[in-house]
């Protein structure tokens, strides 16, 4: 019997759209053997060598001018692409995106990115019958991810479903299934094994994340955080940024022996286990799979836009709280010195991820709606 198959499209411009992708494909196949996912950065794939020269820029604009993003995010909130930007993103871009889907064959599509999700819609105008999913990776609801031909939206929480049917969506066409996670942060993995596996201590600890790209904006903040260094254990997780690892490698401030200063790793979940406290940007998918394993948060610098609104939706809930200053983490770096305290502020968040999120939800959601 033929396994049912699942293509799921995603773009670069940051790294969260992707890993949304791969974690709902890996959870697919965990949960059914009778699924087979494909998982393709479009953009990248179709176009080799301008593709990544876009990404480049577009990462170019983010570290170095995030208010004008916010600007361009927040000018078009309410604007759909239109037709005749769909056709130029197609002819231009994405004119193969047809040959692709026609080889894969496949039973449903879904987009974590509001480009494949036009370029696929435009395709379903044009006689494409397969089933288009929208998986939306932010806790927003911008207007580009809107399209007539999506048969059905995957939101983060039920305010984005109201957002959307503010827009005019069919409260039946979205179900509220959380952002997807990898199953590896569905469940605890054991602490002293990590500990030994990374040469970490059984101590106080901080993970200090600069997403995919490596972006630590307000360095001062960070360079604040090594003077506690003594009494707790930071991790720096650098993404691709080999450029800023180094350059924090040569800092006499991160040569301590209780700071660990590490390059891209896929074992992220394994380090949220051992840590005590999470320092992230308010990326949609970092701050879920913090969720998921019940760390208290603090954000920094949310580029204007979709990251504001995740940090808001995050600090209105309990999970986290606004890094504007030293005080914050003078604050959090003396709680998680207190056992006590500590373990049961992450028992509180964990009772309140229980009510708000389930790590597999996507997934099972996906599966039943493909079954």
């Amino acid at each position: 019997m033929r396994k049912k198959r699942v293509l799921l499209l995603s773009e670069g411009f940051g790294t969260g759209h992707t890993q949304a992708a791969y974690a709902l494909a890996v959870g697919l196949r965990q949960l059914s053997q009778k699924i087979q996912t494909r998982v393709i950065e479009l953009g990248t794939f179709l176009n080799p060598i301008i593709g990544p020269l876009i990404l480049g820029a577009y990462r170019k604009t983010v570290s170095k001018q995030p208010k004008l993003v916010g600007k361009m995010y927040r000018s078009n909130y309410d604007k759909s692409l239109n037709r005749v930007t769909q056709f130029a993103l197609h002819r231009i871009f994405y004119n193969q995106v047809s040959d692709v889907v026609r080889q894969l064959k496949p039973d449903l599509i879904v987009c974590t990115h509001p480009i494949p999700n036009a370029v696929v819609s435009r395709l379903k105008r044009l006689g494409l019958d397969v089933p288009l999913y929208t998986l939306i990776t932010d806790y927003d609801a911008h207007a580009t991810w809107v399209n007539p031909e999506v048969n059905m939206y995957l939101v983060s929480t039920p305010a984005v479903r109201n957002k959307l049917i503010a827009r005019g969506i069919p409260a039946s066409l979205i179900e509220v299934t959380g952002i997807p996670v990898h199953p590896n942060f569905w469940h605890p993995h054991d602490r002293a094994e990590i500990q030994k596996q990374f040469g970490l201590k059984d101590m106080p600890t901080a993970l200090i994340m600069g997403g995919g790209w490596g972006l630590l904006y307000g360095e001062h903040l960070v360079e604040y955080m090594t003077k506690y260094a003594d009494r707790v254990q930071l991790i720096l997780c650098m993404g691709s940024n080999e450029k800023a690892r180094e350059k924090l490698l040569s800092d006499p401030r991160f040569q301590h022996e209780n700071i660990k200063v590490l390059g891209f790793t896929k074992e992220i979940s394994k380090l949220m286990d051992v840590s005590d406290l999470l320092v992230t940007k308010p990326g949609g998918m970092t701050c879920t799979e913090g969720m998921a394993k019940g760390m208290p948060m603090l954000f920094y610098e949310p580029i204007p836009g979709q990251e504001e609104e995740n940090a808001e939706y995050f600090i209105t809930h309990g999970f986290g709280e606004l890094m504007a200053g030293t005080e914050a983490i003078d604050r959090w770096f003396r709680l998680i010195q207190e056992p006590y305290a500590a373990y049961q502020h992450r028992d509180t968040l964990m009772a309140l991820r229980n009510a708000e999120y389930h790590p597999a939800k996507c997934s099972e959601a996906v599966l039943a709606l493909l079954e």
